[in-house]
């Protein structure tokens, strides 16, 4: 089985992009389509691979010349309706990812564990998040950037990230 995007038949293996959408590709185009980090030069087989009868291998094309930025080829890609409001989904689900990092950089994630670095006063809550207190589980609320969500003395507080450091 070859790459449906590259022809590539350095292992090959199934990717989902979409709940129910997927297609075969090898190991370079996975990775860089997981990494976010796409390389146009590669990605010039999208030349041939949007042309594909395969729908999900049309919706993929579309998805990745949106990221590229190559709305020239945006335009001559067929989508069919419902072709169309997949790769639209997908794109917007993307832009509406909330990346959240830590004091060092890190890219936190909701169920991680998370260490105070400083004594934080908790307002309305009349106690001190103490330094060196694990936070576990916590989530990324999608209304407060630069903030997670824990449970700190057993009561479900806000935290600036810029005050942790993953765990």
């Amino acid at each position: 089985m070859n790459c449906q995007l590259c022809g590539s038949d350095d292992n090959v293996e199934n990717y989902e992009f979409a709940p129910e959408h997927s297609v075969m590709l090898c190991q370079t185009c996975k990775e860089q389509i997981q990494s976010g980090e796409l390389d146009e030069t590669h990605f010039n087989c999208l030349n041939d691979a949007m042309w594909s009868e395969e729908s999900d291998v049309k919706i993929l094309s579309y998805i990745l010349w949106n990221k590229l930025g190559r709305s020239d080829m945006c335009d001559m890609i067929y989508l069919e309706e419902d072709e169309r409001n997949v790769a639209q989904s997908v794109l917007d689900a993307e832009a509406n990812k909330v990346v959240v990092k830590d004091a060092n950089g890190v890219e936190l994630k909701a169920g991680d564990s998370v260490v105070i670095l400083k004594d934080l006063d908790v307002k309305g809550a009349g106690f001190t998040a103490k330094r060196g207190t694990t936070v576990r589980n916590i989530s990324i609320p999608q209304d407060v950037e630069g903030h997670i969500e824990g449970r700190v003395n057993g009561t479900k507080i806000y935290l600036k990230t810029e005050f942790l450091k993953k765990a």
